[in-house]
């Protein structure tokens, strides 16, 4: 005889178990956002400071540009600036007047030091000539140009009062 048999059943009841998995999904998608709003917030900061570098190694490059125009007063030491952080104001504009070497010179630090001002945050820079040049000899002139600024927002994230980023060039002028 064959018995009444039913097949097992179970019947149980969950209560609330969806909305627990629903919670523990919104807690790490949360986790995950704020990860990378953090990751997104250290680029930005990097990408700044790649922009700083190349704003300074942009500058240099002007100067010693500005240098190879005018070789008399770059020969002659006219280009020699000590370390600064406020840019001087020229005597001549030399953009509208004829100027000779020297006052060319002293033009073209006025003009650079107020763009480093401009584009760099606390900036500070100087020129020094390494070697003199003499052009009957064909002696180079070799000048260090140094740039310095102050990232913003670095001293917060490095812990410290300040944190300085500076870009050293050093070039000859030839006759």
């Amino acid at each position: 005889m064959r018995a009444n048999f039913k097949p097992l059943t179970y019947k149980t009841k969950q209560h609330g178990f969806s909305m627990i998995e629903i919670l523990i999904t919104l807690v790490l998608v949360a986790i995950a956002i704020l990860g990378t709003a953090g990751l997104q917030l250290n680029a930005l900061r990097l990408n700044k400071g790649s922009q700083s570098r190349t704003q300074a190694i942009f500058l240099a490059t002007d100067m010693v540009e500005r240098m190879e125009a005018n070789k008399a007063a770059a020969f002659a030491g006219n280009y020699v600036l000590l370390a600064t952080s406020a840019s001087s104001v020229a005597s001549t504009n030399c953009s509208t007047a004829i100027c000779d070497s020297p006052t060319l010179a002293t033009w073209d630090l006025s003009q650079w030091g107020q763009t480093i001002s401009t584009l760099l945050p606390q900036a500070s820079w100087a020129i020094t000539q390494t070697q003199v040049g003499n052009a009957t000899t064909f002696t180079p002139a070799i000048y260090q140009i140094v740039i310095q600024w102050q990232e913003r927002g670095d001293a917060k994230v490095a812990g410290s009062s300040s944190i300085v980023d500076s870009y050293t060039a050093l070039r000859s002028i030839s006759n």
